[in-house]
């Protein structure tokens, strides 16, 4: 909220040269941003926060850039764990295990614009897919890049989001209007079946138990990042 109110200011002060500008039409909308995913109800049970990005990609349906359909694809990590194993026997090479529980995120819907000068409100829904996912991961100690892998758990479900955000102008080009992008979204998964960090269980004779939960999956996320129209 505090950042809002301090965009408000800000756009209030422009002069009025400043806001002709953005009386330019923008056809095409795209992003990237930083997010943070915050669980609610039976989620947020089992689940803390989670850290990931988001990208956005759109088609203006009118001139004014206040109507158009928006694309977006997220990736929300919510635990990791990673372990030293003996990668051979005898023990004489080791590497990391290591186990993330992420969600996939695909959504597609309308946007719907408006504000004067700089400062641009949003809102947008959209419906897709979220898809929850637990691998595993193998690499030597001195390696970057893992040389095995495997999905341990997945699920996926219909998944519906609202939420509405602001734009910022920062810079304004002769073919593109670049600004700052602060939003609030919530994203409708329903339920779902998924791991969380600490229910994958080793066995002493090499197997493995999967303890996956079985609730609800909600969450609000909050993103902050960059939008361009061209």
């Amino acid at each position: 909220m505090r950042l809002l109110t301090l965009l408000l200011l800000l756009s209030a002060l422009q002069p009025a040269s400043s806001r002709a500008q953005d009386s330019r039409p923008g056809m095409l909308l795209g992003g990237g941003h930083l997010l943070v995913a915050h669980p609610v109800g039976q989620f947020a049970e089992n689940v803390a926060f989670g850290f990931g990005l988001g990208l956005h990609g759109g088609v203006m349906a009118d001139d004014t850039g206040n109507l158009g359909l928006r694309l977006d694809f997220g990736f929300i990590n919510y635990g990791t764990e990673t372990i030293r194993i003996c990668v051979t026997l005898p023990c004489r090479v080791t590497g990391d295990l290591t186990t993330d529980n992420n969600i996939l995120l695909l959504g597609i819907g309308p946007e719907i614009a408006g504000g004067a000068g700089p400062l641009r409100l949003y809102a947008n829904g959209s419906a897709g897919l979220a898809y929850f996912a637990t691998t595993s991961s193998v690499e030597g100690t001195s390696d970057v890049e893992p040389f095995a892998s495997s999905t341990n758990f997945d699920d996926v479900t219909f998944a519906w989001t609202a939420g509405s955000g602001a734009r910022y102008e920062v810079r304004a080009g002769a073919q593109a209007l670049v600004s700052l992008d602060v939003f609030a979204r919530y994203h409708g998964n329903g339920d779902a079946r998924y791991l969380r960090k600490g229910d994958i269980h080793d066995q002493p004779d090499g197997s493995v138990v999967l303890n996956p939960q079985h609730s609800e999956t909600n969450f609000w996320t909050i993103g902050l990042g960059v939008s361009v129209r061209w």
